[in-house]
């Protein structure tokens, strides 16, 4: 086998353009992605606005989130 700019040639003469493999690395992105403590907060957080801002629309306008929808 002889190495041609990132490509090998073998012994019956083919050209394999991938026989170098890319080298492997490990992106580091900190504690912010994936299932981690701060996106279960983050999670449960908006939860707890959502739930709540539909309380209070049911409050001030007398509807739930359906009749609110149909009313406009």
């Amino acid at each position: 086998m002889t190495s041609y700019k990132g490509s090998i040639i073998d012994e019956t003469g083919k050209l394999n353009n991938f026989a170098i493999e890319p080298k492997v690395y490990v992106d580091a992105q900190g504690d912010r992605t994936g299932f981690t403590t701060y996106a279960e907060m983050l999670n449960g957080r908006l939860a707890m606005i959502g739930f709540i801002s539909l309380i209070a629309l049911e409050v001030f306008t007398g509807h739930g989130i359906f009749g609110f929808f149909r009313s406009l």
